[in-house]
């Protein structure tokens, strides 16, 4: 545990709760807490239900996806994969078992990701898509079971 000081000089013990160490999970990641993913969030919304937008979100997405260097998403690489083709197969109305609240995490990730000017600016070297690595790990966590689910969808009899 760790020592604080009080107004009155004596130190006391701090006990993190369940609600402290809650506040600092995922959340505590500086992308996280951004501007650019709070407009991610908020262009996802309004892209979630227009077919012609999530189009072209997917295309720029994997367009995007296809120059980042994989090694920075580590184990979380072939699920930015699956994000991307569970877009495509709910455009194309091939696949409708995804809730509207893992669509819309899995489409703020994807527009993170397309974003050049996130919150840190994607030519910036070496270190351009850490954000966007962060932002794809923490929605992976969050829809999981969705995009496991998918896959189990994807490689049974249709």
């Amino acid at each position: 545990m760790k020592d604080l000081k009080t107004k009155s000089g004596t130190k006391t013990k701090a006990r993190l709760t369940p609600k402290k160490i809650e506040g600092l999970s995922p959340y505590s990641k500086p992308a996280l807490r951004s501007e650019a993913f709070a407009r991610a969030l908020t262009d996802a919304k309004s892209c979630v239900d227009d077919r012609d937008r999530l189009q072209t979100l997917f295309d720029e997405a994997a367009r995007k996806a296809a120059t980042v260097p994989r090694d920075l998403f580590k184990e979380y690489w072939p699920y930015l994969q699956t994000m991307l083709r569970l877009v495509r197969a709910h455009h194309r109305e091939e696949y409708d078992q995804v809730t509207h609240d893992s669509l819309l995490w899995i489409v703020a990730a994807l527009n993170y990701l397309v974003d050049p000017f996130d919150l840190i600016p994607d030519k910036t070297p070496f270190l351009g898509f850490i954000d966007d690595a962060a932002v794809v790990e923490f929605v992976v966590d969050r829809t999981r079971q969705t995009l496991d689910d998918f896959m189990t969808w994807e490689t049974g009899p249709r």
